[in-house]
């Protein structure tokens, strides 16, 4: 211990003193120009105490640790100081352009589908309304789970984004937000990726009810975009207008088009790939051992594409793959899920299998 001090620079060795009793340090190190420094050693006391008891000591320097093993804790440096309540307001007028956008796109498809011509005359914008308000407050809801489990543990994020695209079917690229400070633990990690998806589906599920009970059911005609069947969209449907006839169909109303959409926007945020809801719902369970599991449903995505022939499957490989495999770790990188998370990990699983849509679109000549 002598020597470790001798050789330490004066704001390691700060640092380090306000470890006592929880991390017996051995050495330390320096990790690129960033500030971040490393200490080697071993833990005194569980990794949950050791971050409750550390993080006060430490933020007031500008760092935040992190315990990625019990030998090892990373000091971080923070950005800034920790923000204040109106953070997440930062830049709110990006986010607004970006929903009114997203608005007028998805008000745009909507018409079209009612079989207006928005671009000739424009007050037919109001007839998508039916389409983008059921859509719009499903991706809403959707991040506004995320946003407030992050907020009601102290993790920063930014407003939503929502990403215009006036193409068919939706009018939109989804929403997103973005984590402006690091994540405490597994257990906050989980909870904030599964809250989108299981508030979103709060609201996607009578959306769709309601669009089914409006949508008449008669043999389709011309050239259709045919929706696909996930198990939850064949039972709903079943519940609502019970057996099809042979020759016939349900011509969704918009209303139940975007309640499908919720369905098939949540299955794929619930993908236990890296950067989505699903991929920090396995990180949480499963931590370093995640990859084994994103590895395996790239498998399962390329296996759909060679049955169904749909190209969006191979997109998502692709992007799974730019973006990355790897998922940040969270600032305890320790300490376990608790039971009851983890059935709710299972339910999530569940959800996926129920909701996940093999042949999402195809176009049908009757």
């Amino acid at each position: 211990m002598p020597g470790w001090v001798s050789s330490m620079e004066p704001w390691p060795f700060v640092l380090g003193r306000e470890m006592v009793g929880v991390f017996a340090i051995e050495g330390w190190s320096a990790l690129g120009g960033d500030g971040m420094v490393r200490f080697r050693g071993r833990l005194l006391v569980p990794p949950e105490e050791a971050m409750s008891l550390l993080t006060p000591r430490i933020e007031p320097y500008g760092y935040v640790p992190m315990i990625r093993s019990p030998e090892e804790i990373t000091l971080i440096r923070l950005p800034s100081p920790p923000a204040g309540q109106g953070a997440a307001w930062k830049g709110w007028p990006l986010n607004l352009v970006l929903f009114l956008a997203t608005l007028i796109t998805t008000l745009f498809v909507g018409a079209m589908m009612e079989g207006a011509q928005p671009l000739a005359d424009p007050t037919t914008l109001v007839l998508g309304l039916p389409f983008s308000a059921s859509l719009l407050l499903i991706l809403g809801f959707h991040e506004l789970g995320h946003y407030l489990t992050a907020r009601a543990y102290g993790v920063q994020v930014s407003l939503p984004y929502f990403v215009p695209l006036p193409l068919p079917p939706m009018g939109t690229m989804g929403a997103i937000i973005r984590m402006r400070s690091p994540i405490p633990n597994r257990k906050v990690l989980f909870d904030i990726g599964i809250a989108g998806p299981l508030l979103g589906l709060v609201l996607a599920v009578p959306v769709l009810v309601i669009g089914l009970l409006l949508s008449p059911v008669k043999p389709p005609s011309g050239i259709v975009l045919q929706e696909g069947n996930s198990l939850a969209y064949l039972f709903l449907k079943w519940l609502v207008k019970g057996p099809i006839p042979e020759g016939f169909d349900v011509i969704l109303h918009p209303m139940a088009l975007a309640g499908w959409l919720g369905f098939f926007v949540t299955a794929l945020n619930l993908m236990p790939l890296s950067q989505l809801d699903g991929g920090h719902i396995v990180y949480a369970v499963l931590g370093r051992g995640h990859r084994m599991i994103v590895w395996l449903f790239l498998g399962v995505l390329g296996l759909l594409f060679l049955i169904t022939r749909w190209q969006g499957w191979l997109v998502w490989v692709a992007l799974a793959v730019g973006l990355g495999l790897r998922h940040p770790p969270p600032l305890d990188d320790l300490t376990p899920l608790d039971a009851p998370r983890r059935v709710l990990a299972l339910i999530a699983l569940g959800l996926l299998v129920a909701l996940i849509t093999p042949l999402p679109f195809a176009v049908y000549e009757f």
